[in-house]
């Protein structure tokens, strides 16, 4: 994982535990034309560290980050990659937007300096250059492709992929997501829709004002638990459930009903009950639409059981789009490793109308067993990971 909080998984997760925000002033772009200049971006982060001027020549920063989150998960897994295996694993990436760096240059470059944009433009936006390089840096040849459904863009690549394994197409997938949009164009687009936060995202608190746009990626090695078992792999965690569904009502307005159906037929595919689940780590953007809503729908899931803990981390990370998803699957394949449920970086005023404990109050040591991961995006397009721990003595979900 890489984004505002850290450059590796366990410095970001670290931070975010903690709940610290990489939230700040925006450092990527001039920002003398807009209204909105904070985002959480990934700072002092030098690409020539990471890759040669002739691969750079190719690459926008999406997928610079894609490629070091996909390479930190390969060498965390320990995969001893044949040629057979590299024939044979999956590589599904979410992506939200794509190589606005590249777009936005392009642009500027014809429109305001009258020249021809770079030669190399159009392989540098196009939605599935982060899975492409993955492919090609790591030398995999199985089955490669881009999942773009906004902001749920990364929980449903991890979805597709669980799905691919589960299935037996595959023994591995490698999946994540990854965005980089801090651009002058994008930002503006968000001022225009007036859900940006000027000031900071506070997810689930009475003084939210909107979301703060951020930037990463985070990658995941999905293994068929006998193959990982077999090998010795370390496991964070048991990826059990996944449900995805459509509104099919409107493009910004969530639909709570279909938001509700999702998350039920995760559990029911994860084999949960509502009072099983321990934590949930929330879609949480920080407006007060989406922050009510989704409260609404979790009270209507657990009103006869013990209520979950729930937080979001876009306090932290920010709102990362096509990343979301799959940063947030990290974090919570995380806190179950480490049983801990990360804070909600930036509310400070608790919405307690909502009626959920928002872990407003730092991190909390609690036994964790199950967890949900929910992502629901614009276009209507919901996406629900089940997580539970791992016990490393048995070998088995716990």
């Amino acid at each position: 994982m890489i984004c505002a909080t850290g450059k590796t998984a366990d410095e970001a997760w670290a931070a975010i535990a903690s709940g610290r925000s990489g939230i700040g002033p925006i450092g990527l772009i001039p920002t003398d034309r807009l209204t909105v200049r904070i985002a959480a971006e990934v700072r002092d982060f030098d690409p020539a560290t990471h890759f040669d001027r002739r691969s750079l020549a190719t690459m926008d920063r999406i997928s610079q980050l894609a490629v070091v989150a996909a390479r930190e998960a390969m060498g965390d897994a320990r995969i001893d990659l044949d040629d057979d295996l590299a024939g044979r694993i999956h590589t599904i990436i979410g992506v939200g937007v794509g190589g606005m760096h590249s777009t936005d240059d392009s642009y500027r470059t014809l429109y305001a300096e009258g020249r021809r944009p770079h030669p190399l433009t159009i392989p540098r936006m196009m939605a599935n250059a982060p899975a492409s390089h993955i492919s090609m840096d790591l030398g995999l040849r199985g089955p490669t492709y881009a999942i773009a459904s906004a902001c749920a863009s990364g929980a449903h690549a991890i979805g597709t992929a669980f799905q691919a394994v589960r299935s037996g197409a595959t023994p591995i997938a490698l999946t994540g997501g990854a965005e980089s949009c801090t651009t002058v164009g994008t930002i503006a687009g968000w001022e225009s829709l007036r859900v940006a936060s000027t000031t900071g995202c506070r997810p689930f608190s009475r003084d939210r004002d909107g979301l703060v746009l951020g930037e990463g990626a985070a990658m995941l090695l999905l293994e068929d638990m006998d193959h990982a078992v077999a090998r010795g792999a370390t496991i964070h965690a048991e990826l059990t459930g996944f449900a995805a569904n459509a509104d099919a009502a409107d493009l910004t307005s969530p639909n709570p009903a279909a938001v509700e159906r999702a998350i039920r037929l995760a559990m029911m595919d994860a084999g949960l009950t509502p009072a099983e689940v321990d934590y949930i780590n929330a879609h949480g953007t920080g407006t007060a639409m989406n922050d009510a809503t989704e409260a609404q729908v979790l009270g209507a899931i657990f009103a006869e059981a013990r209520r979950p803990l729930v937080s979001s981390i876009k306090g932290a990370v920010g709102h990362t789009l096509g990343a979301a998803g799959a940063i947030e699957a990290v974090v919570t394949a995380l806190a179950l490793r480490d049983q801990v449920a990360p804070p909600t970086a930036g509310c400070t005023d608790p919405d307690t109308g909502l009626g959920f404990d928002f872990v407003a109050d730092g991190p909390r040591r609690t036994p964790l067993r199950h967890a949900l991961s929910s992502s629901f995006a614009f276009g209507g397009l919901n996406a629900v990971l089940a997580l539970s721990r791992h016990d490393r003595a048995t070998g088995a979900a716990a």
